[in-house]
């Protein structure tokens, strides 16, 4: 039987429309789409053991998801994470997610969706190390040429790209992560090893992590608006040359938990074996606020007693110690902190000479940078040894000069050029209510707050890169008003007993 034109050419259009839906999933130059691999039944990710690969270039929809055993995006391979999805650590495979060299991740959420990753244990009993975290790699340089990334993955890192572009983390929050897997080797809340200033990084919200809340392993990315909320360790650690710029973030302490190693808000070192080496860690950061552990409970001790884990304490093997300084530079960091304050802490600053590096030197030359700083409420100012808690001159970290009337880390910070203060009292701040520093505002400068309205505070030569905001205060916020509170909607203080 003939079949007529109008037929023909509908029989012909609809053949057209099959192929052209085929050629929408092909395979890319980096391997087949494999959307199906990525997704089990029941939206999990993964397959639960330790080598799970994602190939190719993938697209996450919006929905909330289980994370199984350590996921790797692969060399190549990019998986992008729609907002207001969230991704559950899986607390038996002891789930992490590892983006490798040369591979991307684009979980850009939004102010009103954030992309949330968390533990897959029910609401009122999660705890810090439930699962393992996020890892980025990038092809940046460190001072090691090439590493394995810290917590356990095979994955290195390092390369000469300090331009590498491992994709976007933005408006994001991680939670309850750091399981060790093995004893004391957590992942961190969100690692980055050899990060290269491509890559985007900023509101990322980092909560109850069983090690640290973020840690840079050498590396050039540069962040904007950071909170670390809670952590076990510490809550920014630079190592390995780490040289990224940082902007806005907001640290707060839960003061009965700390880590055996005694925890800091900031922890830079250069390198342990070689404090000398190069490119040596000189991370920049302004605009910081940090609120200590003695904020929060008048009758904080920073004992075993006291310092006991609450009912956060996840009985994993992480072994519980204390609380040490604001600020810890040492091992040959040429760390920079500018226009920042902290508040409740055993010790305000240590600037140790530990494993034979120079690091007061340092200092003293303007390489290390501690100006516009504001101290309120500390224990004692400085202090030169790792774990003394005393302010007593010390020049190797080791053996204190009875003879000097302070530590060099208190002489440095009173210095006229540094143009840093200390207060006796937090009160003296005029911040919102930072005693109850889990409601979110309360750490908002007031009308007559010192920090606020000041000049001159971005004069030094390491401040004038146009990645810096020129503001006029001091901390993360620039008032009390709601338009200013940079941390709403996007962020959880209370993610113990959220429904997710």
């Amino acid at each position: 039987m003939k079949v007529n034109l109008t037929i023909r050419l509908f029989l012909i259009s609809i053949l057209a429309s099959f192929v052209a839906i085929s050629c929408e999933k092909k395979d890319t130059p980096d391997g087949p789409d494999n959307s199906e691999q990525i997704i089990f039944n029941n939206n999990e990710i993964g397959n639960g053991n330790q080598e799970f690969e994602i190939k190719g270039i993938h697209t996450l929809k919006k929905g909330t998801y289980v994370l199984k055993g350590w996921v790797y995006i692969t060399d190549g391979a990019s998986l992008t994470i729609e907002p207001g999805t969230v991704i559950k650590g899986d607390k038996e495979t002891k789930a992490a997610l590892i983006v490798e060299r040369g591979g991307k991740i684009f979980a850009q959420g939004t102010v009103d969706n954030p992309i949330v990753f968390t533990s897959n244990q029910p609401a009122g009993s999660r705890k810090p190390g439930d699962w393992g975290g996020i890892i980025i790699c990038g092809k940046a340089k460190n001072n090691k040429t090439e590493m394995i990334i810290e917590g356990g993955p095979r994955s290195k890192h390092g390369g000469d790209d300090d331009n590498d572009n491992s994709g976007v983390f933005s408006y994001a929050r991680i939670e309850f992560a750091g399981y060790p897997f093995r004893t004391d080797q957590e992942i961190n809340g969100l690692t980055m090893g050899s990060v290269g200033r491509g890559t985007k990084i900023d509101h990322v919200q980092v909560s109850y992590s069983n090690d640290d809340a973020f840690e840079w392993f050498g590396g050039t990315v540069n962040s904007k608006y950071l909170v670390s909320f809670n952590t076990w360790d510490d809550d920014f650690d630079t190592d390995s040359g780490f040289s990224g710029k940082i902007q806005y973030g907001l640290i707060i302490r839960e003061p009965r938990i700390a880590d055996v190693s005694r925890s800091n808000a900031f922890e830079s070192d250069n390198s342990a074996d070689a404090p000398n080496q190069q490119p040596v860690t000189s991370p920049i950061f302004s605009n910081i606020t940090i609120i200590g552990p003695s904020v929060q409970d008048p009758a904080f001790q920073n004992n075993s007693t006291y310092v006991n884990g609450g009912v956060y304490n996840p009985n994993n093997g992480s072994k519980l110690g204390q609380h040490q300084a604001a600020i810890q530079i040492r091992r040959g960091s040429n760390m920079s902190l500018f226009n920042s304050v902290a508040v409740g802490f055993p010790v305000g600053l240590t600037i140790n000479n530990d494993r034979g590096s120079q690091t007061q030197t340092a200092a003293s030359e303007g390489k290390a940078n501690v100006k516009n700083v504001y101290f309120a409420n500390m224990t004692i100012l400085g202090s030169d040894r790792d774990g003394s808690f005393k302010d007593s001159l010390s020049v190797d970290a080791s053996k204190f000069d009875p003879t000097a009337p302070e530590s060099f880390s208190s002489s440095y910070f009173k210095l006229a050029a540094n143009n840093n203060r200390v207060l006796n009292s937090y009160s003296e701040l005029m911040l919102k209510n930072i005693a109850n520093p889990k409601v979110n505002g309360n750490w908002l400068p007031l009308a007559g707050s010192p920090l606020l309205n000041k000049s001159n505070l971005f004069t030094d030569a390491k401040l004038q890169d146009s990645f810096f905001d020129k503001v006029n205060f001091i901390g993360a916020f620039k008032s009390d008003s709601p338009a200013d509170n940079w941390t709403l909607k996007w962020t959880n203080f209370d993610p113990q007993n959220t429904s997710y």
